[in-house]
């Protein structure tokens, strides 16, 4: 792999806003044919007939990458930490949330920005910590707190976006026959 830099950057416009929009989770394993735009870290497709679900977030969520690069070791790699505020407690969320928990999902992030970015792609991404709570006072958040934690070799990558796609387009031309909404419970 050579190491030599490509390109340079220029200061960008400030035109851009930071936040997630919508969360989107894929089973483990399920992304089967990961098929890159030529010459890009940007994926085309993940595979077919894969269902994901979305989780529409508003406000106290992020994604984060960290890199950690040791010399001495000669090893790179990229931690992703999604953390997620779910507002309202239900059955159905903590049975959801649990099997979360057991499972080591692949995430789709979508923000502000009208890009998706792929949490978890090799190793999937686990729950490592949240707390589900009911507040103290009426303004408290009575939800869910969920951090997910992933490690790759590579940053998250983008998917394919032609021409503005939203971000459902943009799923499922990369592979998803079906997105499952969710419903306000």
């Amino acid at each position: 792999m050579a190491c030599d830099l490509s390109l340079g950057r220029k200061e960008p416009c400030k035109d851009v806003v930071g936040g997630i929009k919508a969360v989107y989770f894929a089973d483990f394993g399920d992304f089967s044919t990961i098929v890159y735009t030529s010459g890009t870290d940007v994926i085309d497709t993940f595979g077919s007939g894969i269902t994901v679900l979305q989780y529409d977030v508003k406000g106290n969520s992020s994604f984060e990458q960290n890199i950690t690069s040791s010399r001495e070791n000669g090893t790179t790699f990229f931690e992703q930490t999604l953390n997620l505020t779910l507002h309202k407690l239900t059955k159905e969320d903590n049975k959801e949330l649990k099997l979360m928990a057991y499972g080591r999902p692949h995430i789709l992030v979508e923000d502000y920005n009208q890009n998706v970015f792929v949490m978890g792609l090799e190793n999937g991404a686990d729950v490592s910590g949240g707390t589900i709570v009911t507040g103290a006072a009426m303004g408290d958040l009575s939800g869910y707190t969920l951090t997910f934690s992933g490690m790759e070799k590579v940053p998250a990558n983008f998917l394919e976006n032609s021409g503005g796609q939203t971000a459902a387009a943009q799923i499922t031309a990369a592979g998803a026959s079906t997105i499952t909404p969710g419903s306000n419970s």
